[in-house]
């Protein structure tokens, strides 16, 4: 399997790196500081067309492959700051848009997929509840059948892009005895009657990204507006998730890639008892780490896209680079704040912000113990 990129994917990765150094370049501390979503940003990305990529031409997309996806979004991360934002993109593209394509109604995806591909409609996605977390099946919020639509009773959390969104694809179950069988998804528009966002939720890292919870009070969903069938919320989320594992971690290939280049750029210039820091054994090994870690994390990444723009299933692959890349960006952080040192622990460096956001990887879209299963159950253990 040829790893890589075409003329064409490279042309695609390149424009985004140059676009993300001159539209995406704003004061990235204070944001953080202040927890501030870049709006703007999220205008000017899908005026490059970032938001239109995996959708397709007949929906107002572009019609782009995984792959192609992978690259830009490999080339955001490198030429751009703002995790945060690439992290509200990726659940907007995988957890809203995706689903909608592969399982919406034409009236849904006429609907819908426009406005949610010209910037116009943010998405997001209501899965986890405070009890149902990577058990996430065991969801208490309720739909009941009522007339022309469902009465949708419960509370989602860590609802990331909550409090600016206009669409939600929440997933409810019709009776908890029925397990999986019993969720269904539903596209919920912001404004719905006993639809109200909680309070932000403050994270460590992804700052510029926000977070809430949705409450479902009596909310009113016309049938309209379910997504899927009856009982086949499960069989979207985990397409959705399918997507996600294997793609929301593009960006930080490029994160890791840069990452490199700088620390590099640091062994080669700080100098240390007479020499520069990258003669020392400790320093060039965890230069040599870094390296590893960021070929092998590519590979593993752009097999997913190379599986799904095949039509091939992507379940053990997409959980096996959630797993290695989340993990080894978390430890290639690591290194970079050791090689930089102190400096590295100050915030004008904006080394200290890739190691918070990097720790959420090892949790959303799944946690790291959660890869594991998926891929034990594949081993047939």
């Amino acid at each position: 399997m040829d790893f890589d990129l075409s003329e064409e994917q490279q042309r695609l990765q390149d424009d985004a790196v140059r676009f993300a150094r001159a539209a995406l370049a704003g004061d990235m501390i204070r944001r953080d500081r202040e927890g501030t979503f870049d709006r703007d940003g999220w205008q000017r990305c899908a005026e490059f067309g970032l938001l239109r990529m995996p959708v397709a031409r007949e929906h107002a997309g572009l019609g782009l492959g995984l792959t192609d996806v992978i690259a830009v979004m490999e080339g955001l991360g490198y030429g751009c700051r703002d995790q945060g934002l690439l992290f509200s993109i990726n659940a907007h593209l995988w957890t809203n848009s995706i689903p909608i394509s592969i399982y919406g109604s034409e009236a849904q995806k006429q609907r819908y997929l426009e406005p949610l591909s010209d910037g116009t409609l943010i998405g997001a996605n209501g899965a986890s509840e405070p009890d149902a977390g990577s058990d996430v099946f065991s969801m208490k919020t309720r739909a009941v059948r009522r007339g022309d639509g469902y009465l949708l009773n419960g509370r989602k959390t860590f609802v990331t892009n909550a409090s600016v969104a206009g669409l939600y694809v929440v997933y409810a179950t019709l009776d908890p005895a029925l397990g999986p069988m019993g969720i269904t998804a539903f596209l919920v528009e912001r404004g719905t009657p006993g639809l109200s966002i909680g309070k932000p939720l403050e994270k460590m890292g992804l700052r510029s990204s926000p977070m809430a919870e949705l409450i479902f009070e009596d909310c009113h969903v016309p049938v309209e507006n379910r997504l899927g069938r009856e009982g086949r919320g499960a069989e979207v989320f985990e397409c959705s998730m399918v997507w996600e594992r294997g793609s929301i971690l593009a960006s930080c290939l490029g994160v890791m890639r840069r990452q490199l280049e700088e620390c590099l750029s640091q062994a080669r210039s700080r100098r240390q008892f007479g020499q520069p820091i990258g003669r020392f054994q400790a320093i060039s090994h965890a230069l040599v780490e870094m390296k590893v870690r960021l070929d092998v994390c590519r590979m593993l990444v752009y097999r997913v896209g190379a599986l799904k723009d095949r039509g091939r299933p992507a379940l053990l692959e997409s959980a096996m680079a959630k797993l290695h890349v989340s993990e080894s960006y978390v430890a290639s952080c690591m290194d970079a704040m050791r090689i930089f040192g102190g400096y590295g622990y100050m915030t004008e460096q904006q080394v200290e912000r890739d190691l918070r956001d990097a720790l959420g990887s090892i949790f959303y879209s799944g946690t790291s113990e959660m890869q594991r299963n998926i891929i034990a159950r594949s081993l047939k253990l």
